[in-house]
């Protein structure tokens, strides 16, 4: 049940529009609050308020009938690729959340570090909010800026760990990768521009994470094949020399 509830709320995020995102409050009362936000194409506010009622109604019998988390959606995760599962134990508590430290402090793209460590630490299912990347980031600057100046892939690495996790844009221009990311609202990858030595996809949930415990986001599979949807907090991070 866990796990198809996860996947429910990850296809929300990702593939119909409204996002679950990690607000905080004053640093008085420091609550964490879930905020509900959304923009589905062109819809008016009144369809995408009746939007929303009528998944209320339909998502409890979602939970009680999908027959497997997996092909929630309408597509199943594509495993004759490079795809590797790992463990629900990678997610166990340890010293900070389920990582063993704080993400880093100096975190690339300006995002917001107090959002950067509820999301990758302290996390298993929420988002920070849909398109977070385009409005308040140097993301697509800096990611179109790299790709010009080198020719090759940008690099992103754990926010926590400094461990390369994605490569991109590879098979593709840097006008596709950021085009199919702003459509879905967060940086998306595909199986090609993962770096499987360090990245796992949990069987039961399809989440996304780091193999030091950083909650990066959900494979959410399309007629494409995998396509993972990844926090940008979860991978702004800085290479740490060996």
């Amino acid at each position: 049940m866990i796990a198809i509830n996860a996947r429910i709320v990850a296809f929300l995020l990702a593939v119909v529009g409204p996002s679950l995102a990690f607000t905080t409050s004053s640093a008085s009362t420091q609550k964490t609050q879930l905020q509900l936000s959304s923009s589905i194409g062109e819809r008016s506010s009144e369809n995408r308020r009746s939007f929303l009622t009528k998944a209320v109604t339909v998502l409890p019998s979602l939970v009680l009938n999908s027959p497997s988390a997996s092909a929630f959606g309408g597509f199943t995760p594509d495993e004759k690729g490079p795809l590797v599962y790992g463990d629900d134990l990678i997610m166990s508590q340890k010293e900070h959340g389920t990582t063993a430290s704080a993400v880093q402090s100096d975190l690339r793209y300006g995002v917001s570090n107090k959002l950067a460590d509820k999301i990758c630490s302290f996390n298993r299912v929420f988002a920070e909010m849909g398109g977070y990347f385009e409005g308040s980031t140097s993301f697509e600057k800096d990611v179109r800026n790299l790709v010009a100046s080198t020719g090759g892939p940008v690099t992103f690495y754990d926010s926590v760990s400094g461990k390369p996790l994605f490569e991109a844009p590879k098979g593709r221009s840097v006008d596709e990768f950021i085009e199919e990311s702003k459509v879905h609202g967060w940086p998306s990858f595909r199986d090609q521009e993962v770096v499987w030595e360090n990245v796992r996809v949990l069987r039961s949930s399809g989440e996304t994470v780091s193999t030091v415990g950083t909650h990066l986001g959900h494979n959410l599979p399309d007629r494409n094949g995998n396509r993972y949807c990844i926090n940008l907090v979860s991978i702004a991070g800085n290479p740490i020399s060996q």
